[in-house]
């Protein structure tokens, strides 16, 4: 089925927190003479710091918990630093010798992350450097959130109409942004594993209320759509804060990086949204009937991955607790 092959076999959804993406700290502690801390503890040791470094600049010995280096002359925004992991990206936080402050994403590039010293100098963290980062960290997890687009395709499978469409799908933004931002700026905490199972679980109702419009059995799910979506758009919400909200930005980065994150995530969204009823479009005028059928396969599946995922994720809870 469809669903089987838009999955990996070990996906964990919005996991990007956790397992993609890596924090450091660079610090100019004098010009030219920089402390370099990971925070990840499941990031690979840098066992040979001069191999991410510009040719003019050599690794010291080590501080406590700190890679140390020096560079002359200083770092300046042509130089970059190459980290040889292959994780999703990284967020760098610079703090410089003359106060300023600047961080930001940098996406991986397979086993490499390169990290360009003329994102992260003074005046660096400019709106539209910010705006591209976000932006492109939020189309990310929302392309790669396979949980979440899976939730957006039991509601296309749901619904019928472009106005119950346009309603439900806009509960389901307003909804998430809610959550996301109080998770982001601090007003409620990110309970990870429960929301992770309640995620799963939210798919699984789903793919039943399709499983029984298609038999003709209608309830207020069907009749109402924009309630349930608003509801479980809170859970979806505090799950996209995972993959924010525990980054290390610097505080004044905050504001905005939200902003643009959640509207990375909505473009992601729209375009997942809009290939769904090309394809659909596509099937139902090669034959409308096999449509039937494959919307019904659709469902089965989404019933099935989201109730594996919901087992998987059951233990974190005990766990947690």
């Amino acid at each position: 089925m469809l669903c089987y092959l838009l999955i990996p076999a070990s996906a964990h959804g919005h996991d990007v927190d956790v397992t993609g993406v890596a924090r450091i700290f660079l610090d100019e502690q004098s010009p030219g003479n920089y402390s370099l801390s990971v925070v990840d503890q499941q990031v690979p040791p840098l066992f040979n710091i001069d191999r991410i470094l510009p040719e003019r600049c050599e690794g010291l010995a080590p501080g406590n918990f700190a890679y140390r280096f020096q560079c002359s002359p200083a770092l300046n925004i042509a130089d970059s630093l190459n980290f040889p992991w292959s994780l999703q990206g990284v967020v760098a936080i610079a703090h410089w010798s003359d106060g300023e402050n600047v961080s930001g994403y940098f996406p991986g590039a397979g086993a490499t992350i390169t990290v360009p010293m003329s994102d992260l100098k003074a005046g660096a963290g400019s709106l539209g450097n910010l705006a591209y980062r976000y932006l492109l960290l939020g189309a990310d997890h929302i392309l790669f959130g396979i949980d979440h687009l899976l939730f957006v395709l039991g509601l296309l499978l749901l619904l019928s109409g472009f106005w119950k469409l346009l309603k439900t799908i806009t509960a389901f933004t307003v909804a998430h942004s809610i959550t996301l931002a109080c998770a982001v700026l601090g007003i409620f905490p990110v309970p990870g594993p429960p929301i992770e199972a309640l995620i799963a679980l939210s798919i699984l109702m789903l793919a039943r209320e399709v499983v029984m419009s298609q038999r003709g059995q209608m309830t207020l799910v069907h009749r109402k759509p924009w309630i349930v979506a608003f509801v479980f758009g809170l859970f979806h919400g505090f799950g996209f804060a995972g993959a924010l909200g525990t980054l290390g930005l610097s505080d004044s980065d905050i504001p905005l990086a939200l902003l643009f994150f959640n509207l990375g995530v909505e473009g992601g969204q729209v375009i997942f949204i809009c290939t769904m009823i090309l394809v659909n479009w596509v099937f139902r005028n090669i034959s409308s009937e096999s449509l039937g059928s494959i919307h019904r396969g659709l469902a089965y599946g989404l019933g099935g991955i989201a109730c594996f995922w919901f087992l998987e994720r059951l233990p974190a809870l005990f766990v947690a607790a």
